[in-house]
């Protein structure tokens, strides 16, 4: 799905000023971002390095696939090369996640296992990178896409979703993919498949989701468009379910957390 006058220089720039506004306006110093080896967080990092503003590079392996390590290494390499204020820092975290399994209580469903492992893969990432940000007073950028963000919830609550700012979270994942093309990020990077990283293996965000993202973001557009499933047929109808379920039952993540409200007249 891409719009004919998508503006990569104009919105890259734009997302540049926005990214050193708020530095600036939150007396900050610079931002700390978890590289994965996939596009989203090779076009954030790159964008929070042209702002000129202090950048730090973690990466955070956990069981990691050599791919993933390999692709996160070039983008650093990629970074340093082009830029003066890009730092960069391995945490590894593979210890710190045997150690929490070990003492955490197991269960028969395999299922529910390995997902509430991969988030706490998550999550152990999400407290590394507050712990960078405190000690350097930084921000953690968060790399989500619109899609991931809004669409079907596919980030983990508290963990990847746990961030200070979201500079390309209206962002579909295609307009991603011109973004980093415009921004020379590696062809490696833009032509892997995407994954999440968070099960130790090689397996793609569509083998978790069931489509791809260019199939999602039709249905996307759909449903905000008042299409049902009966409107549709085949694989284009198949989408549009996979994606009104997940958006249905991910809504926990979507909006904010709900809040009691207690009447005026019991206070």
């Amino acid at each position: 799905m891409q719009n004919k006058n998508f503006q990569a220089a104009e919105i890259s720039q734009h997302i540049i000023k926005w990214l050193k506004d708020y530095a600036t306006s939150s007396g900050v110093k610079g931002f700390v971002i978890g590289i994965s080896g996939g596009i989203d967080s090779a076009v954030t990092s790159t964008l929070c390095a042209m702002t000129k503003l202090p950048l730090l590079c973690v990466e955070m392996p956990i069981h990691q696939a050599e791919s993933q390590i390999n692709r996160a290494k070039e983008h650093i390499l990629f970074l340093q090369q082009k830029f003066s204020n890009v730092s960069t820092i391995v945490t590894d975290l593979t210890p710190t996640f045997e150690t929490i399994k070990a003492a955490l209580p197991t269960t028969d469903n395999a299922n529910y296992l390995h997902l509430t492992l991969a988030n706490t893969r998550a999550r152990l990432r999400m407290t590394t990178l507050y712990y960078h940000a405190g000690i350097n007073s930084y921000l953690v950028v968060g790399t989500g896409n619109k899609i991931e963000d809004f669409g079907v919830g596919f980030f983990t609550k508290y963990g990847d979703g746990g961030v200070d700012i979201s500079p390309i979270a209206d962002l579909l994942k295609s307009e991603v993919k011109k973004i980093g093309e415009y921004l020379d990020v590696p062809q490696s990077i833009i032509s892997a498949k995407p994954t999440d990283g968070l099960f130790g293996d090689d397996r793609s965000d569509e083998d978790q989701l069931g489509a791809n993202y260019d199939e999602l973001e039709i249905a996307m557009i759909n449903f905000q468009n008042g299409k049902k499933a009966n409107d549709f047929s085949g694989r284009e109808k198949e989408v549009f379910e996979i994606y009104s379920r997940l958006n249905r039952i991910n809504q926990h993540k979507i909006n904010p957390i709900p809040i009691c409200v207690i009447p005026k007249i019991l206070k």
